[in-house]
């Protein structure tokens, strides 16, 4: 069966019904703008999925966000009742630490630093590097193009905030390795403190001191989910933008470029291949699947854009009715690379977080793999169990059973920035200049966290209004 082409073109396609697809929709949609969203699983929010099941609220995909643009407000200002933010426990966070003579001995979950004193006090990091943090702004600048966060950290901070600070933040973040990311790709607002301001405290202080208009004070750099969890907003947004606006369960999705500068997607749902023709489409797909999803761009048109390497994540909720852990109440511990190969970090949802738990319980989301052991993605069900079981037992000293357990595989979780990403971002610019009305969005470009998405979401949808002159 094949539905026929409207006669009237869409202004916008999405493929793809994530948090970015569904943020561009709900701004195209305030704007007046036509649009429909292409989606391969049979439900919105892409990655983000909640799940409830015997009194426990966890996730699958992201657990957290933080207001670290405006755009975040601004989205959630449709929806006031939906944004929680977390519990001052998140503002406590965990490092893992051999305290014994040799790595493996005596691990233990320390305090970051939150102050002076404490960063003093701290056996997290060495004394030479502590003292060394008087003569930070003294510094000079870098002056190597691609610095990597690691080589960065250790020549502003030194080697021991790398491995018991930096190191253990990154695998958090990207479940990467500092000494390939990038930092002017990956963590863009570092590299602006030295090169706009020579210093790392010097720009902190510059930015402390500086006045901040509304939308600046709207980032609080808060940690927030949502009520119910981060499903409830995906779900929100596609309620708002409309269920006869989306395509689920789609195959075989295809865009070619008609003789008139329109956009054809194909793809077959429920049954029936359908045909849509817009002036904009707007891809949030993971790079495979751009060589079949855009067969007019060539193999060398891609070449930049598919290097793109991605970290393949674990992820283990964990929940127990009548066991609460006072000496983890944090947002979450995580692991530095030379103190653990296989464990990125345990986080405490409920301990952040209203509902996560039944009363009197817990709920932890372990993250294992990445960068640093990309194996583990194939280890089987039983083999993580008990990893997991095994870590969870030496470091946190949990012995009884678990009333929930669940096992989740994420083979393209986190997008790497690394030394390619310049060519890639290039390339991006260069094909959405050639093919005005196509617009490479994702995770591919402009970060890779949930208020990444949003705000990159509403900058496309912005631009496209724009252009119609919405």
């Amino acid at each position: 069966m094949t539905n026929s082409l409207p006669d009237t073109p869409l202004d916008v396609v999405i493929i793809g019904a994530g948090l970015t697809g569904l943020t561009a929709a709900f701004h195209l949609k305030e704007a007046g703008l036509s649009l429909h969203l292409v989606e391969q699983r049979d439900r919105p929010g892409g990655v983000i999925e909640s799940h409830r099941e015997g009194g426990f609220i966890y996730e699958s995909g992201p657990t957290t966000g933080i207001i670290s643009h405006a755009a975040v407000p601004r989205l959630f200002a449709a929806f006031p009742d939906l944004m929680c933010t977390a519990s001052p426990e998140a503002n406590r966070r965990l490092i893992l630490k051999s305290m014994g003579k040799h790595t493996g001995e005596g691990q233990t979950f320390l305090p970051l630093p939150s102050s002076p004193l404490s960063g003093l006090k701290t056996p997290l990091f060495s004394m030479r590097d502590k003292l060394g943090i008087l003569l930070e702004p003294f510094r000079a600048r870098g002056q190597k193009e691609n610095e990597s966060i690691a080589e960065l950290v250790v020549r502003r901070l030194g080697k021991s905030f790398l491995d018991y600070a930096v190191d253990p933040f990154i695998g958090g973040i990207y479940a990467g390795d500092p000494h390939r990311l990038v930092t002017r790709y990956a963590l863009p607002k570092l590299y602006a403190l030295e090169e706009q301001h020579g210093s790392f405290i010097r720009g902190a202080i510059a930015k402390a001191r500086a006045p901040k208009d509304a939308e600046a004070q709207s980032v609080t750099k808060q940690i927030f989910s949502t009520s119910g969890g981060l499903s409830q907003l995906t779900h929100a947004l596609a309620n708002h933008i409309g269920s006869e606006h989306f395509s689920y369960s789609a195959e075989g999705c295809r865009i070619t470029r008609t003789a008139e500068g329109l956009y054809e997607v194909q793809f077959t749902a429920e049954g029936a291949t359908r045909t849509l023709r817009a002036h904009h489409v707007i891809t949030t797909a993971p790079t495979p699947a751009l060589p079949s999803l855009l067969p007019f761009l060539s193999t060398e048109d891609l070449a930049p854009i598919t290097a793109l390497r991605y970290a393949p994540i674990v992820q283990v909720a964990w929940g127990m009715r009548k066991t609460k852990l006072p000496h983890f109440h944090a947002f979450g511990g995580l692991v530095p690379s030379h103190e653990d190969g296989e464990l990125l970090g345990i986080l405490h949802p409920s301990a952040c977080f209203e509902e996560r738990a039944p009363k009197g319980g817990t709920l932890l989301s372990i993250f294992l793999g990445g960068m640093r052991a990309p194996e583990v993605i194939d280890y089987s069900d039983e083999a993580i169990e008990a990893l997991v079981r095994e870590r969870l037992q030496r470091l946190l000293g949990i012995t009884n059973e678990p009333d929930l357990l669940h096992i989740f595989r994420h083979r393209l979780a986190i997008p790497q920035y690394e030394a390619s990403s310049g060519a890639r971002f290039e390339r991006i610019a260069q094909l959405e200049e050639r093919y005005p009305g196509l617009h490479l969005a994702g995770a591919i470009r402009d970060g890779i966290g949930i208020p990444d998405r949003i705000k990159q979401g509403e900058a496309l949808a912005r631009l496209i209004s724009k252009q119609h002159g919405a």
